[in-house]
């Protein structure tokens, strides 16, 4: 069975709640779910970490080849500018990731137009809200499957 790695960023835990403006009214748990469902659909496995510290999700990403895991989901959120760790963990995990954002980060304020991730990930899906993530997962499952 192929194992997915979902990582959610710092403050993806508050959507819904937070500029909803922006990110709409949609909730992790709800994006959660979402994935599950497509996952046991597709018969595939995840791994769903959310986590606001760098250093924790560096650790997620160098230990998931160990733990089998076949292709990263991420959404780095305001990591995505800023994590030379987290670009470097990728880079280094040996393990084709997809990165996903709920807003165009690029319809954005000028510092979100770059990602410091994106160079590293085998390609990124913005702007299309939780159906960002759904595209990201069988995108993941695809790359996974090779």
């Amino acid at each position: 069975m192929l194992k997915i790695l979902v990582l959610h960023g710092p403050n993806l835990n508050l959507l819904g709640k937070r500029e909803v403006d922006i990110y709409g009214k949609v909730t992790i748990d709800e994006i959660n779910g979402a994935l599950k469902k497509i996952a046991e659909n597709k018969k595939v496995s995840l791994k769903i970490v959310q986590s606001n510290h760098e250093g924790e999700i560096v650790d997620v990403i160098g230990t998931a080849k160990a733990e089998g895991t076949n292709a990263i989901l991420i959404n780095p959120a305001a990591y995505t500018h800023t994590s030379v760790a987290i670009r470097d963990a990728i880079a280094a995990c040996g393990i084709p990731a997809v990165e996903v954002h709920l807003s165009n980060i690029y319809s954005r304020e000028e510092f979100r137009h770059t990602s410091l991730i994106a160079p590293v990930a085998a390609g990124q899906i913005s702007g299309f809200g939780k159906t960002s993530y759904a595209l990201g997962l069988e995108a993941a499952i695809e790359l996974a499957d090779r």
